[in-house]
């Protein structure tokens, strides 16, 4: 016997309880201690296998030794080895504060496997050489006989041999909202592993009754262990904003080298400046272009980002998480609790006499019942009171009121029996004195087969000459087939044909709305009825649910959050598609999709888990392009399509909740959990989790997302507006054959890059959304953070407005002390230190001006208020305040060359910005001209 093989595992499904035992090797006394023993041996421990996990000192060190990182690193060596000691310390300490706020942002790294192996309980029950015995969850083996009641976590996969109304969930491992409920016998027809109603498997639990089971599967080979099995395998690639800084960093790199390799060649071949000389100032030009800033920038946007999300409860566990939700152009949603409110509600109540609508939603019993305009109770009408104390009564469900401090109506027992008590509610029926009313005599439970329940109540008063009253609810076909009689108006009579006929096109047209529907009858049961048995221990379905009485239908559903319609349109507006994946039915789903617009088209296609099982991935694929729902899902499915997706080149987001989601939540580009209804092993795989566990949160942090790029380009395109003046002072000089002595020294270079450039371009971190940031498609993996509109606005427009400025302050400092009739100040003069100053500071303030200008690429800075960014105002303060020091300090003026100005000389630096933030401005206006005339 090997009982860990799919072949077992798959004729113990279509086998009695007896022979299922004797393919297990087992029988109902249970193993032996001496062959629990072997097995254990055999087939080792009931618990998940722990992947080795990367040492915490290699994430550590993996902040500091990203490509951007090690550019960083040499460009400090650099640095020092021109002359540049301090700067070049500095550098160092920017990426070392970099890479440790990184590592702290990201301490709680993944553990997955960990939370897996928490929601497998620590004790299961087992019988074993006939007597019941209480041992570690991780001693059971294939073949123990487990005992399980309500409450208890299920520790392996196991085959049902007896059960007393015993009903499962299993919504962590399939999806499936409601309590499944299981039998014993064999299968009598072809059906998933995970559907099969003899089985329960590890990890979900027992929601109500008792049973005994059938080890069949345990540890890694139980459907739990190959879900684990599947997340510990998945590896998390590098997420699109790291890929774009290691293609950015490589060009930076590139252009950084190539230029002082070309001022070095000029220096030495045209100026004929000494090597060592000449060495020193590449170096000195090759740390000017390199942006020191733009790890921290990255860092702090990132931060902000996820600081923001937080409050609109989206908690981020990664930084880079951030972004790569700014790039998302597909979403695989759950249904149920994200796109729905996870409370089933009943919306429609029908009879022979009326259709009524029910308002309100979720468990809250806030509400009224309308038949047409006029609001009908259990107090003015008979047939309604019948219909709503006929449903609560035959139910087992209890609603129970918020806790302190909360506001949400919670449910003990099944989803759907518990929105009947509250729909009773609504209608002016009080629950507590029902039950005391009618009380309950006996239970005929569920099961599959008959697909309903009955409840046998005692009654004060006779009914219909009864003193017991039976209520029976279930399936609308099944219940109506055992009526010969309705409750017409306040009496009831024979049912017709025709009466037949109007109930199963009522249940038709609620069903096609994805509607859940139940049918309510009763039967009072007479003594003198010959039919009955004198006891009431010999009720039985046989006996009892025949020559019913029909009292109507109760439609219901999981209704769409109220926000999530508006969510679904802005992420169509955005260019994003949205996927439906959901473990629920296929009509159910096909339904909540088209009311909130998920799907249009009336060729959209809903496919099933088993249409899929048959499709081959270029058939997948070609289903991908066009809109389409996913219904009752396996995990492994699931996992399927998000890997299909990518294959396609799409960047993916993946929502989920249960163990059966965290295969897919890894693999996804960002994984979603739910924060509320979500499991640990889900919450740990994902990237992020919805603490309110809404959909619209997942699109205002894809805003989010796509603003912090916005913002990083923004950073991108000020720092390199000042590389031109920069590589304009060098370039002056080697032109003149050194004539013109160099305007910028390396050591105001580097003051500019690290020192005053720094805090505004933070500040554009912080920069809030664009308004047409959503009506705008994802941006395509294959587009650069430095591409034509960084280079043409950034180093071409800007840059030349501050080489203009810059170049031009420069040359009043000499204009001021008597040039051109005496020649320009050579080095090591005041002369030349006042217009060195002065380069240096019209390249600030042209910063100032442009730092504003940034804030927008389009938009009119004045409609997001000028001075609303708290980082770029602190920035232009330091600027100013570091430039006063430069100039006032006699200890620092000497370090960087620097000299008091005049008065005039001030005049013209204040204009600077005030022009090139006017001549931006007019710019920009031209451009939404010429965009409005486009459209």
């Amino acid at each position: 016997m090997d009982s860990q093989t799919p072949d077992i595992k798959e004729k113990i499904l279509f086998t009695s309880p007896a022979e299922a035992c004797h393919l297990m090797g087992s029988n109902m006394r249970g193993l032996s201690q001496e062959e629990a023993d072997k097995r254990l041996e055999q087939y080792g421990k009931n618990e998940l296998a722990q992947k080795k996990q990367t040492s915490m000192l290699k994430k550590f060190l993996a902040n500091f030794t990203s490509l951007m990182a090690l550019l960083l690193w040499a460009g400090g060596v650099m640095a020092i080895l021109s002359g540049a000691l301090e700067l070049g310390i500095a550098i160092f300490c920017v990426n070392l504060i970099n890479g440790l706020f990184s590592f702290f942002q990201e301490f709680k790294a993944e553990k997955a496997t960990n939370a897996l192996q928490k929601m497998l309980p620590a004790y299961a029950r087992v019988i074993r050489d006939g007597e019941e015995k209480k041992i570690l969850a991780t001693e059971i083996v294939p073949g123990d006989i487990m005992v399980l009641e309500e409450g208890d976590r299920i520790s392996a996969d196991a085959r049902i041999l007896q059960s007393n109304d015993f009903r499962a969930d299993q919504s962590t491992l399939t999806g499936e909202s409601n309590p499944i409920r299981k039998s014993s016998d064999a299968l009598q027809q072809e059906c998933s592993y995970l559907e099969a109603e003899n089985m329960v498997f590890s990890g979900t639990s027992a929601a109500a009754g008792t049973c005994r089971v059938l080890v069949v599967s345990t540890g890694m080979d139980s459907e739990f262990g190959k879900i684990a099995n599947l997340t510990q395998n998945t590896e998390k690639s590098l997420s699109p904003l790291q890929k774009e800084l290691n293609v950015l960093t490589k060009q930076i790199a590139l252009i950084a080298f190539s230029i002082g390799l070309i001022f070095f060649l000029i220096a030495v071949f045209l100026v004929k400046d000494p090597w060592m000389e000449s060495f020193l100032f590449a170096l000195g030009m090759i740390v000017a272009f390199i942006p020191e800033g733009l790890l921290p920038a990255v860092t702090l946007s990132l931060a902000l980002a996820v600081q923001k999300m937080a409050k609109e409860h989206a908690l981020v566990k990664k930084l880079s998480s951030v972004e790569t939700l700014g790039c998302t152009n597909v979403i695989c949603s759950d249904k149920t609790g994200t796109l729905t409110q996870n409370e089933m509600t009943v919306n429609h109540l029908w009879n022979l006499r009326a259709e009524m609508t029910v308002s309100g939603e979720g468990y809250a019993p806030q509400g009224e019942i309308r038949d047409g305009d006029i609001v009908v109770t259990a107090q003015n009408s008979n047939a309604l009171r019948l219909l709503l104390s006929g449903a609560a009564l035959c139910s087992n469900a209890k609603l129970l009121p918020p806790e302190e401090g909360k506001e949400r109506y919670t449910v003990l027992g099944d989803p759907t029996e518990a929105c009947l008590g509250v729909v009773a509610q609504k209608g002016g029926i009080d629950l507590d004195t029902l039950n005391q009313t009618f009380p309950r005599v006996m239970e005929l439970p569920f099961d599959s087969r008959r697909k309903r329940m009955t409840t046998i109540h005692q009654l004060r008063e006779p009914f219909e000459g009864s003193n017991r009253i039976a209520f029976v609810k279930g399936a609308p076909k099944e219940v109506m087939e055992l009526c010969q009689r309705c409750y017409d108006g306040s009496s009831s009579r024979p049912m017709k044909e025709e009466d037949r006929q109007r109930i199963m096109q009522a249940n038709d047209t609620y069903a096609r709305d994805g509607l859940r529907v139940l049918a309510v009858a009763y039967r009072p049961l007479r003594r003198d009825d010959e039919t009955l048995p004198e006891s009431i221990r010999e009720y039985t379905p046989e006996n009892v649910e025949e020559n019913l009485t029909f009292l109507g239908l109760v439609a219901m559903q999981d209704p769409p959050r109220s926000e999530v319609k508006e969510a679904v349109r802005l992420c169509r507006s955005a260019g994003i598609k949205i996927i439906m994946i959901t473990g629920d039915y296929g009509l159910t789903a096909e339904s909540i999709a088209r009311k909130i617009g998920i799907i249009q088209s009336p060729d959209a296609r809903v496919i099933s888990g088993v249409e899929l099982a048959e499709m081959d991935d270029t058939v997948l694929k070609e289903v991908l392009k066009g809109e389409v729902v996913f219904a009752r899902m396996a995990p492994e499915q699931k996992y399927r399509i998000v890997c299909a997706l990518q294959e396609m080149g799409n960047i993916v987001a993946v929502t989920g909740d249960g163990v059966n989601d965290s295969p897919a939540l890894k693999k996804a580009d960002i994984g979603i959990a739910m924060g509320i209804t979500g499991t640990d092993v889900a919450k740990e795989a994902a990237d992020m989790i919805l603490s309110d566990d809404n959909f619209a949160t997942i699109v205002r942090a894809i805003e989010e997302g796509r603003t912090v790029y916005n913002n990083i380009r923004k950073f991108l395109r000020y720092i390199f507006d000042s590389n031109t003046p920069e590589a304009a002072a060098p370039t002056l000089y080697l032109l003149s054959g050194g004539m013109i002595p160099v305007p910028l020294t390396v050591l105001q270079i580097l003051t500019i890059d690290i020192g005053t450039d720094m805090v505004p371009a933070l500040g554009l971190g912080a920069e809030h959304a664009e308004a047409s940031v959503m009506q705008q498609p994802p941006r395509s993996t294959k587009e650069r953070l430095l591409n034509k509109n960084v280079v043409l606005v950034g180093f071409i427009w800007y840059g030349l407005l501050g080489t203009l400025f810059s170049v031009g302050g420069y040359f009043l400092a000499n204009f001021l002390n008597g040039w051109p009739g005496i020649p320009l100040a050579a080095e090591g003069t005041h002369g030349y230190a006042e217009a060195t100053t002065m380069m240096l500071a019209g390249v600030v303030f042209a910063q100032m001006g442009m730092a504003m200008n940034n804030r927008t690429d389009y938009e009119s800075v004045f409609k997001r208020k000028l001075f609303s960014n708290h980082y770029i105002n602190a920035g232009l303060v330091i600027e100013v305040v570091i430039l006063l020091a430069l100039m006032y300090i006699p200890f620092l003026s000497g370090i960087f060359n620097t000299a008091p100005i005049s008065w005039i000389e001030w005049l013209y630096l204040i204009c600077i910005p005030f022009i090139v933030f006017g001549i931006e401005e007019a710019r920009k206006k031209l451009l939404r001209v010429r965009r409005a005339k486009r459209s």
